[in-house]
């Protein structure tokens, strides 16, 4: 019976690890670092992973995972290869301005 008390155990840790680690199985290309973006897509190392982040930096954040294939050394197989692992949420750069929150109406422009 003790046995079988360390063989639950022993699975339940397993599972938990096993869950930890799928939970990073998914990346924002708009948020995550070089070090992350190279962590966890296939076929994307350091210098692919810095290229997305400088190309990033300098075009805004991407709209969709095939504006992957933008970034120079990434073509669409790659991207196709990591559609699940790639999220484009959004940042706070291209988040739309918050709602209006007076309570009274904007005043209505003078027309000539």
């Amino acid at each position: 019976m003790k046995s079988f008390a360390i063989i639950f155990k022993s699975l339940a840790l397993s599972l938990l690890l096993a869950t930890s680690a799928f939970a990073a199985d998914k990346v924002n290309i708009n948020t995550a670092d070089a070090a992350t973006i190279d962590q966890v897509l296939l076929n994307i190392g350091p210098a692919k992973a810095k290229a997305i982040v400088e190309y990033r930096k300098a075009n805004g954040a991407f709209k969709s995972p095939e504006e992957l294939a933008m970034v120079k050394g990434v073509g669409l197989k790659t991207v196709e290869k990591n559609r699940g692992r790639i999220e484009v949420g959004r940042t706070a750069a291209t988040q739309k301005p918050a709602a209006r929150t007076s309570a009274t109406p904007p005043k209505p422009v003078a027309r000539r």
